[in-house]
């Protein structure tokens, strides 16, 4: 098999999510993601504006969160966040739904507030990431969601925050596949740290990853290369 740095590089979304992150340590974060060329830097609002300065006149895309990282916010604040990121530069948000929305089947409310965020992002010409926390969904719920991301055309699904009880899962990674389509692509977020996982999610249909692992993966991808 043969596994191309940049095709992998490509792939990844370099979480710099910390809430305990210092500016030093952001800072060289986003110099890592430039070094790898990775596909974008993943960080807390507040940096936002630093790392889309950081990231210009790169192919490195700065994208941030909303909602994050339980999503419950109200809609309102979500999207005053989105308008604020979206000023500062971002280029891909990463928002979190209304879990206590999802669970008792409020799917109006919860596919009202998915398509205000996916528009007003897109009238900016920006892309959105909507992340499920399938740690605390069913099979239906899961399904259910990936269906009105596809009617309002979010541009990915995502499996988790990576501050839930668990991450990314072969299965969800299987079904988000299943029920969305072609256009909408699924990442897969939480718990990824080597190569090998993220190989495997990329089989199963996944085009984007979030880590904060990236150096290690792009070193493995290097030595899988010798």
């Amino acid at each position: 098999m043969s596994i191309l740095s940049s095709e992998i590089a490509s792939m990844i979304d370099h979480s710099l999510l910390l809430p305990t992150l210092t500016t030093p340590e952001f800072e060289i974060g986003c110099q890592t993601a430039i070094n790898f060329q990775v596909a974008s830097v993943c960080c807390m609002p507040f940096h936002l504006k630093r790392c889309a300065e950081i990231l210009q006149n790169t192919q490195v895309k700065a994208s941030t969160t909303i909602g994050f990282p339980q999503g419950v916010q109200s809609t309102k604040v979500k999207l005053y966040e989105a308008e604020q990121v979206l000023a500062d530069g971002c280029q891909e948000l990463d928002m979190v739904v209304n879990p206590s929305w999802v669970q008792s089947g409020d799917w109006d409310l919860v596919r009202n507030e998915i398509d205000a965020i996916v528009s007003i992002s897109h009238q900016a010409g920006q892309k959105v990431k909507v992340i499920f926390e399938n740690c605390n969904l069913n099979r239906l719920q899961k399904i259910r969601l990936c269906q009105i991301c596809s009617e309002v055309n979010a541009d990915w699904v995502k499996t988790s925050t990576g501050f839930g009880t668990s991450g990314a899962k072969v299965e969800d990674i299987r079904l988000m596949v299943q029920h969305t389509p072609g256009h909408i692509q699924v990442k897969a977020a939480g718990g990824i740290r080597d190569l090998d996982t993220l190989l495997q999610f990329r089989d199963l249909g996944a085009t984007r990853i979030g880590t904060s692992s990236t150096e290690k993966i792009m070193k493995q991808v290097t030595q899988f290369q010798e």
